[in-house]
């Protein structure tokens, strides 16, 4: 089956990551040895030249395999580059795991990296090819500003009520990545500072907005019969899907704003192959693609955590607080821990790999098993979507 169950389960055995931040002293190559030390530095049964293979993913901060084996010094090892959109990090993330899930290395490696504070403009920066004149001119906070207005219309939901569900999304996130010395922005928030923050599109104010960082993360993947060789707490790939959208939605005027049909069939492939049936009981912590405040709420619902239209309700009963029924964004997402793009999906994995090992701290989640990254890129109408679940034990397999 195309969508079914590798042939190999895999597992997490080590993970490093920056501090997400402006780092005006650190290029992109400085940053990936950052993270590969932090790896290396948490394990003394692997080193650099046990990883059979390599994969980096960047937007714009590296061309080529060479973007990580300059840096690393690699010699006579295959290193890809890969790319797409902001799910760049997970996309590095998947194609190692298949090359370990696949038999064709042992021990390989998932690196991503972005630096994003050196180019000449603010926000996201990238190069486009040529297209045909029919593309939507307007800027990322623009197209997601849409999912407010939609999302009342579809649901009923007056300005009051669904302006203070956006505002409790970024208090959460930043009271959790005030608890993150790796966050971009580790101080709490107040509903006053988010709702007087200037405007940037429609309701969308700065605080609604994600961090623009630099940083990097890396991943060391091996097969899960070979994990404890290296770590006696390895963390198993349960689930994992991927789906890139046509495109379609921006041409059609009837679109649904408050859907990411990518992402909510990226979830039902990974829940199927992870066994999970319930996903609101079943997951112990998600992190998730928080771009813009209105995002996670919709997100809640694509994910299955929610029923449609019942995801800010659910936001301001505190489900999602790191101390509700299933915390989301522990570390503070893209809102708070910041989003350098290349690594941004590495450091979703990063968190679910801390949590899941009992290593967060004081965001820690009490007798965390299951849990969830998902990493959007694109725009509604026009993204690609990732979702994978993690767990602390392997999934048993039919006989």
């Amino acid at each position: 089956m195309a969508r079914g169950r590798m042939y190999h389960d895999v597992a997490i055995v080590a993970m490093g990551c920056t501090a997400f931040r402006d780092h005006w002293d650190r290029s992109a190559d400085d940053l990936l040895v950052d993270a590969v030390q932090d790896c290396f530095g948490s394990t003394s049964a692997l080193g650099l030249d046990d990883v059979d293979a390599f994969w980096v993913g960047t937007q714009g901060s590296g061309m080529s395999g060479q973007t990580l084996a300059r840096p690393l010094r690699l010699t006579g090892k295959p290193v890809t580059r890969v790319e797409n959109y902001c799910a760049t990090g997970s996309e590095a993330f998947r194609n190692a795991v298949f090359a370990v899930a696949s038999g064709a290395y042992d021990v390989v490696m998932a690196a991503g990296v972005e630096k994003l504070k050196d180019s000449s403009q603010a926000g996201l920066s990238a190069v486009y090819p040529p297209a045909d004149g029919t593309d939507v001119d307007w800027t990322a906070p623009a197209a997601f500003s849409l999912l407010v207005p939609a999302y009342r219309a579809a649901h009923g939901v007056s300005e009051s009520d669904l302006r203070s569900a956006l505002t409790k999304v970024a208090m959460k996130n930043h009271a959790n990545g005030a608890l993150n010395t790796r966050a971009q922005f580790q101080k709490a928030v107040t509903a006053a500072a988010v709702e007087g923050a200037p405007k940037v599109a429609g309701v969308l104010g700065t605080l609604d907005c994600s961090g623009v960082s630099d940083g990097a993360a890396v991943a060391i993947i091996v097969r899960a019969e070979d994990a404890h060789l290296y770590t006696d707490r390895p963390i198993y790939l349960r689930g994992m899907s991927f789906i890139a959208g046509s495109g379609a939605g921006l041409a059609a005027d009837s679109y649904d704003f408050t859907t990411f049909p990518e992402v909510a069939e990226a979830a039902r492939q990974a829940y199927e192959q992870a066994g999970v049936t319930d996903p609101r009981a079943e997951i112990s912590l998600a992190e998730v693609h928080d771009c813009f405040t209105p995002t996670e709420i919709v997100l809640m619902e694509d994910l299955g955590f929610s029923e449609r239209g019942h995801g800010w309700r659910d936001v301001l009963d505190g489900v999602y607080d790191l101390g509700g029924d299933l915390p989301v964004n522990t570390d503070g997402g893209l809102k708070s821990f910041g989003h350098p793009i290349g690594a941004t999906g590495l450091r979703m994995i990063y968190e679910c790999f801390l949590q899941l090992r009992g290593e967060a701290g004081p965001r820690q989640v009490a007798d965390a098993r299951l849990a969830l990254a998902q990493n959007l890129g694109g725009q509604p109408g026009s993204c690609v979507a990732f979702v994978a679940v993690l767990g602390t034990e392997l999934q048993e397999r039919e006989s």
